[in-house]
């Protein structure tokens, strides 16, 4: 009920968000007729298509994408006839004939006493789903997570429900928008008879809005127009959920509360099934009813996942320390990127992160489901006796994940010496290296940015992306922070971006000590090089552990690289990389 809430706010937050521009013609062009018959079925039917469309994008099938876009050019198709009847009624009378002889007859009677036969119920519904075909809200920390929960869950009626209450909270703000809208729209043909011209002035700015999405300005334009976020507002709604801390977008890390050293732990449920593995590394299939007996750590993690590359050197710590002592780490693999669930690349991954404890492959998710977990890393605590007695989702945190390691322990019978407090603290912060060292949370600025078009932020080259498409793409002259852009020939997925033409680039604004780019070589596996430049100069002292001083590089395996560095002071800083070769795919940028 909780999460309905918020994903119903979340969606009346959206009348403040530039998303909801290129929509406001269409629905102010119905601002002037009775709500019942024209404005509440136009936004009804908008709500409803757009959970239903975000449904289906939220499982990632190619077919959905493409049907997704298919739906759309029929969108824009119905709005431009829609914005061209405004203009010249005689138009009007014709396109809705057909509809009115068919079996609902799109409610003539309505539209005979409306408007001389326009503007029925039938209309506006039909005028609301192709509305709801062309809605793209902004993706603030509400929608990321309702998408995200849906992507990796599968489809259900509880995802599409939390999808359906974001579309009505947006609905709501438009109502009122509607209203405030039809007032003065009533106002100004009393007062001025300019009824008229509104009707042709709302007329051009629908076909202009066509026109727009159709060549894709409207992203870049709200880009750049995005001066009033909901981000802020929305995090502060997350934030008074019970247990959730604050996180960047859809791959936000939750931290459960601190327990006091030695408190009695509760029991949050039983270890479920793991037979849904699709196979095992470094251990044969293992089994809840075969664990029971040991102290078991489940860390869900994926191999590209900076947040789990940076916590897997304590669990590594935590199996080799514990494990004569009776416990049993199982690290459950479940990908975010499809090059993840290839076994042969998580095989290497576990071969080189030196993990030699049992792996679960759940590129189906069951055991994710199992745990109803969200997020990445998330380690959850098993006692002997396979009840689940703690969790923690994100990093951090690690002296007290060991308290819970020792107390579970000495539970089932295990004799432990007393270490002190401090002494645990410390091996919890040991110096790391690489990846592997902990983020500079106090200079980390910028969130995990996303490539691919179903979850593509602050993207900033003129005429937004082109999905599914080869397209030429521009940077910007300038870059506010946290902004992104492509330059070159490239094809925007949904999960990533591959470059079509040798001499492509990225670039990035950012703030923060570390950046990280997942990168895959393209689909003939040939190595890609690349050159990478920070503030427009080879990199130096600031090079990351896959880049030389003169900022040289290549990409020869699907996984994320440690790009930048920072030495000294950090500050924010305009990163870009150049492929000297086609056919790279870009994921993620992440940051520490």
């Amino acid at each position: 009920m909780i999460l309905l809430v918020l994903a119903y706010l979340g969606g009346v937050l959206t009348i403040l968000s530039p998303c909801i521009l290129p929509v406001l013609p269409f629905v102010f062009a119905r601002s002037d007729r009775p709500f019942l018959r024209s404005g509440l079925p136009l936004l009804i039917g908008m709500a409803l298509m757009f959970a239903v469309v975000a449904s289906l994008a939220a499982v990632g099938s190619q077919w959905v994408a493409q049907a997704n876009q298919i739906g759309r050019w029929i969108a824009l198709v119905v709005m431009a006839l829609f914005a061209l009847a405004l203009l010249w009624p005689a138009l009007a009378d014709r396109l809705l004939s057909p509809f009115q002889r068919l079996g609902a007859r799109l409610s003539a009677s309505a539209d005979r006493a409306a408007d001389a036969g326009r503007g029925g119920v039938g209309t506006s519904l039909l005028i609301g789903v192709a509305t709801g075909l062309l809605w793209a809200p902004c993706a603030g920390p509400i929608l990321g997570l309702i998408l995200t929960g849906a992507a990796l869950q599968g489809a259900s009626a509880g995802t599409s429900g939390l999808l359906l209450a974001y579309a009505l909270g947006a609905a709501t703000s438009l109502a009122l928008a509607i209203w405030i809208g039809g007032r003065v729209f009533t106002a100004l043909k009393q007062r001025l008879g300019a009824g008229e011209w509104i009707r042709r002035a709302l007329g051009v700015a629908a076909l202009l809005a066509v026109v727009a999405i159709a060549m894709g300005w409207d992203t870049g334009v709200l880009t750049r127009l995005s001066s009033v976020s909901t981000a802020r507002l929305e995090q502060g709604l997350l934030d008074a959920l019970p247990g959730q801390a604050p996180g960047t977008g859809p791959a936000m890390m939750m931290r459960a509360a601190d327990a006091p050293a030695g408190a009695e732990l509760p029991v949050e449920g039983t270890l479920p099934s793991l037979d849904g593995a699709t196979g095992w590394l470094n251990s044969p299939p293992l089994t809840a009813e075969g664990l029971r007996g040991k102290v078991v750590l489940v860390d869900f993690w994926t191999y590209s996942c900076i947040n789990c590359l940076r916590a897997l050197p304590y669990v590594r710590e935590w199996e080799q320390r514990y494990r004569d002592q009776g416990l049993v780490v199982i690290g459950v693999h479940a990908p975010e990127f499809a090059f993840e669930r290839n076994l042969g690349n998580v095989q290497r991954a576990v071969k080189e992160l030196k993990i030699d404890y049992p792996v679960a492959i759940d590129n189906e998710f069951a055991i994710w489901r199992g745990f109803n977990n969200r997020y990445w890393p998330a380690h959850y605590f098993i006692d002997a006796q396979g009840r689940i007695r703690a969790h923690h989702f994100g990093e951090g945190n690690y002296a007290q994940s060991e308290r819970i390691i020792r107390q579970l322990l000495r539970e089932a019978g295990a004799n432990l010496p007393d270490e002190p407090a401090q002494a645990m603290a410390m091996a919890a912060s040991a110096p790391r290296a690489g990846v592997e060292l902990q983020a500079d949370m106090s200079n980390l600025k910028s969130p995990e940015t996303y490539l691919g078009y179903a979850r593509a932020e602050n993207f900033a080259s003129p005429g937004g992306q082109r999905r599914d498409q080869p397209a030429d793409y521009a940077l910007p002259p300038t870059f506010a922070l946290n902004q992104w852009a492509l330059d070159g020939r490239w094809t925007v997925g949904d999960e990533d971006a591959q470059l079509q033409r040798a001499g492509g680039r990225i670039a990035f604004r950012f703030h923060a000590r570390d950046l990280h780019l997942v990168l895959a070589p393209g689909a003939d596996g040939k190595p890609v090089r690349y050159r990478v430049r920070i503030d427009g100069q080879p990199p130096g002292a600031s090079a990351g552990g896959d880049v030389g001083a003169d900022g040289t590089g290549t990409v020869s395996e699907h996984r994320l690289y440690q790009l930048i560095r920072q030495s000294g002071d950090v500050g924010e800083r305009t990163f870009e990389i150049e492929f000297l070769d086609p056919g790279v795919h870009a994921y993620a940028f992440t940051f520490g």
